[in-house]
């Protein structure tokens, strides 16, 4: 890390690229049934090949395929049928010159075959005959025995979540358990003496219920995380750098919501430093100049602004990259997204990002503005779209990027 920088920006792609602290999660062995997003410690490898066995991707007849060259609807080739395969359980019969046996699908191919024909292309004229309709190659309507995976291949990588068909892919190999990083603990503190636990009744005049760290521990488990509700902390002298001395045993990560504006109440900086190295105050994005990135002895610790929508803004742009990263992943997954015209114009400061929120309807993304102490602003919203660094802004009418919320 670099010395301590208070309210010098850096861009957003400064600090993805910049601020990586070493940490990562211990391993430990999960249950599939509790592996679904976890991060894998290394690749895992298949013990032997799927399917294991050469078999049939279609309901019809193993045959020879020399046999049904040249068939067709008007000189079909005629095989005699000599038994049937069974699913589950190994061929009892072969398959000889001018036969065939009938195949349902995921059936194992019996010897002397190299084929399966589709049942479209087969009728049985009479008892016993199978007539043939359209030639089939070597190979057709068959998967080989290593064609899914090899025996040593990679069944799942190391460093990428698992998804759904990762799981199944894994059982499939006889795989039931696999070695993952420990989701990250979060701990989230908030700040200010005017904050007060979400389940007051009644409010005082100038207090305001904490909305930001129930909102930021969604993004936590929404990324593989597991949050740490640290409290409230009020702007005592010392209380904030107190509490981090309570926390950073138990965490991964820290976040501090609020606190991380320029003012004279502002303590966060300076318990920050007290506690670790702070790598930069400021970055250069909108909403969420006023962002704070500390290593506190290995720690990260991401310092975000007070305002709700600004807080969410900026974690999922840093602190969800640098979640998936202390979790293993060194790429996070992508979100899912769409393309939509701009409805109006959108203004900008050319070495800023901007994030704005839009509302998807027909293909066309219309902004959403507020100040960002409305969180309304975000749950109204399908998406966001990202003014890049370089751009003034952009014009009504632009194709744009919408990255959709989950």
């Amino acid at each position: 890390m670099t010395g301590r920088e208070f309210f010098t920006a850096r861009t957003v792609a400064e600090a993805l690229a910049g601020f990586q602290p070493a940490l990562r999660t211990p391993v430990h062995t999960v249950p599939l049934s509790e592996a679904l997003h976890r991060v894998p410690a290394g690749e895992v490898r298949a013990p032997s090949s799927l399917p294991g066995f050469v078999r049939s991707t279609v309901d019809g007849f193993a045959v020879r395929a020399a046999d049904t060259y040249g068939a067709s609807e008007g000189l079909p080739s005629y095989l005699d049928l000599l038994g049937a395969v069974r699913m589950g359980a190994a061929p009892t019969v072969a398959v000889s010159p001018g036969g065939c046996v009938a195949m349902p699908t995921g059936g194992v191919l019996p010897d002397g075959a190299d084929a399966v024909v589709m049942v479209e292309f087969t009728a049985e004229t009479m008892p016993g005959t199978i007539e043939v309709t359209r030639p089939v190659a070597p190979g057709g309507g068959l998967v080989r025995a290593d064609e899914d995976v090899a025996a040593g291949a990679a069944l799942v990588p190391a460093g990428r979540p698992l998804r759904a068909p990762d799981l199944g892919l894994l059982a499939a190999a006889g795989v039931t358990s696999v070695a993952v990083h420990a989701r990250p603990r979060v701990a989230i503190i908030s700040t200010g003496d005017e904050v007060v636990p979400p389940d007051t009744v009644e409010l005082a005049p100038g207090q305001v219920r904490d909305a930001t760290a129930s909102a930021l521990a969604g993004l936590v488990i929404d990324a593989g995380g597991e949050p740490l509700h640290a409290g409230i902390v009020g702007d005592e002298p010392g209380a904030l750098k107190k509490r981090l001395y309570e926390v950073l045993p138990e965490a991964d990560l820290v976040v501090v919501s609020a606190g991380s504006s320029v003012g004279a109440r502002d303590e966060t900086a300076d318990a920050v430093a007290a506690v670790g190295e702070v790598w930069c105050h400021g970055l250069a994005i909108k909403p969420g100049k006023p962002t704070l990135l500390a290593d506190c002895g290995g720690t990260p610790l991401i310092g975000l602004p007070g305002n709700p929508l600004s807080a969410l803004v900026v974690f999922g742009q840093v602190g969800v990259p640098l979640l998936w990263r202390i979790a293993g992943c060194e790429i996070p997954p992508p979100q899912p997204g769409t393309r939509a015209r701009l409805s109006r114009d959108l203004a900008s400061a050319a070495g800023r990002l901007d994030i704005v929120q839009v509302l998807v309807r027909d293909g066309v993304a219309e902004p959403l503005f507020g100040p960002s102490a409305l969180l309304s602003v975000l749950t109204r919203a399908d998406g966001y779209v990202v003014v890049p660094e370089p751009a003034t802004g952009l014009d009504a009418g632009t194709d744009v990027e919408v990255t959709l919320y989950r």
